[in-house]
Parts: C-alpha cells; structure tokens; sequence
C-alpha cells in the first residue's frame, strides 16, 4: 500500500489536471482506479481527500465539459463513491451527481426531448450546455415581457378582422393566466410603505464583461487559506480555477456568478452592489446617498447641540 503523503500527493497532482480538457478522461479513470484500490484502507484525512476531489469533477462537468465520454467517466467514478463513502451526506450528495450525470447522458441521447423542456433542464451558457436548471427570471423581466405582451394584445385588438377573434381572445386568455401566475412580479408590492427601495435590477452587462478574470495559483490559495471555496457553489477552489473579481474584491466561478448577478446583483458575501442599465434605479440610489448624507449631518448637528448645553 502506498504511503499516505505519496497518496496525497498522487490525488491532489491528478486533481490539477482535471482542469485540463485533453487529460481529464484519463486522469478521472485514474481517480477511480486509485479510490477502488486505496479508499477502503485510507485514514480519514485521506478518505475526506478522495471524497473533495470527486466532488471536484462533479463541479468541472457541470460548469465546463458536455461531452457524453466525460459525463459517462464522472458517472462510474461517482457510483464506486457512493459505494464506498459511509457518510449519509457524502453518500447523498454522490447520489445527487449520478442522478445529475445519468439525466445529462439521457438529454444527450434524446435531444427532442431536451429541446422540449429547456424550461426544466439545462441551459446554454457561453457556448456550454448547463446541468442546472436556469435561473429563474428576476422580476422586472417577468413584468417587463408581460406589459410588452399586453400592449401587442391591444395593438392587435384594435385592428383585427373576425378571422383574428378566436386567436386573440385565446392569446388574452393566455396572457391573463401569465398575470395570475405573476402577481407577485407585475403588481407593487402595494402594501409596502412608500418609501421601501425598489427590486434592484441586474447589474450591467457591460460592468460584469469588464470584471477581470484570474487564475487561481498555489500562492494566492495558501492566502485564502486551505478552505477557501466559491460562496456559491460552494466547491473547495483548486489552483488553475478561473475566478471572476468583483469590486469588492472578493472572487466567484464566472460560471456561477452570471446567474447570480442577473438575480441579485449583489456580492453574496458583503453584499456590494454593481451599477445597473436603469437610470431611473440608479438615479433612485443617488437620491438615497445624498439624503443619507443629510440624515447624518442632522444627527451630527443635534448631537453638538446637546455637547453644547451639558
């Protein structure tokens, strides 16, 4: 058997290379090989090790790689895992990515059918075919498509012939159940007080294609300390990982980020907002800023007034 520190180093050498597009088949075979023969007798330090770079390829295929080749070596290496690992949440989350890796290979075998239910499965993102499902659209998109829908609607009420009438009173029907669906994103939230702050819209998309890009290096991970892990997807980073930098500074899988700032628009660690497309929002903010400033200089100016008199 292998020394522990020779296991290791084997195990985190062929987690570097999972990066690499050309060695990943064969270094995930390789993985699978090595947690066959070693996991049973590794300590638990080492089981943990086995267990993270699993995960790690379950994380790559889901933000990088669709070939079928890739998702079916992911697959068995995620079923000798679950059954080796003993940990309930271990085993359920390797249970999770065989469900996740077998749907993937089924779309790719049934692409009607994954052209079907692109509302359910999958989406494209920057040219790779996600295993997620996508994102839910943010507010003031869902209301935005439904005033557009409606104002088409009367357009076309106002000038159609009795051919159209059954075809505009379904798309009416049609459109008055989208509202019922979307109360919640088309009417304000009208017994809020007037003052509360409007749903932030997505961040630019101009400010999120300039945020730099790095690559992750052994050095800048011992800085971010051993733990270090992407807060929304929550995988451990590894070095070569390609990290998006927001303002703030604080770095996320670009993959995961997009999604989050269409959403959000806001870094999920300290909540930084980035500047939107919406005048009107941002000239709301600016408004905000100034009366905050002049909230302030009130207090400052009782607080004086009070040192004044003690």
């Amino acid at each position: 058997m292998e020394s522990d520190e020779g296991l290791r180093q084997q195990l985190e050498e062929l987690q570097k290379q999972l990066g690499k597009k050309q060695k990943f088949e064969d270094s995930v075979s390789k993985i699978n090989s090595l947690l066959h023969d070693q996991f049973p007798s590794a300590s638990p330090p080492l089981r943990n090790l086995f267990y993270s770079v699993v995960c790690r390829v379950a994380t790559i295929l889901k933000t990088r790689y669709t070939s079928p080749g890739f998702w079916l070596a992911g697959l068995r290496l995620f079923e000798q895992a679950e059954s080796l690992v003993s940990d309930p949440s271990h085993k359920q989350h390797m249970k999770a990515c065989i469900a996740q890796a077998k749907e993937h290979l089924h779309d790719i075998d049934n692409p009607t059918e994954v052209s079907e239910s692109t509302n359910s499965r999958g989406y494209l993102f920057e040219g790779h075919l996600t295993v997620d499902p996508e994102p839910p659209q943010p507010y003031w998109l869902v209301q935005s498509n439904l005033i557009n829908a409606v104002s088409s609607l009367v357009t076309a009420e106002s000038s159609r012939g009795p051919v159209d009438s059954n075809r505009n009173s379904e798309a009416a029907a049609n459109i008055f159940q989208e509202l019922i669906n979307n109360l919640d994103a088309v009417i304000p939230e009208i017994l809020d007080d007037d003052g509360a702050p409007p749903r932030a819209p997505p961040a630019s998309k101009e400010v999120v294609a300039k945020l730099p890009i790095i690559i992750l290096t052994d050095e800048i991970l011992s800085k971010l300390g051993h733990d270090a892990e992407c807060a929304i997807c929550k995988e451990n980073l590894v070095s070569g990982d390609k990290m998006q930098e927001l303002p703030c500074k604080h770095t996320f899988h670009p993959p995961c980020l997009k999604p989050w700032l269409d959403e959000h628009n806001s870094c999920p660690i300290c909540r930084h907002e980035l500047q939107t497309d919406d005048h009107a929002y941002e000239n709301w903010k600016e408004r905000e800023k100034e009366a905050e400033e002049e909230r302030k200089g009130a207090k400052n100016a009782v607080r004086g007034g009070e040192y004044m008199y003690v």
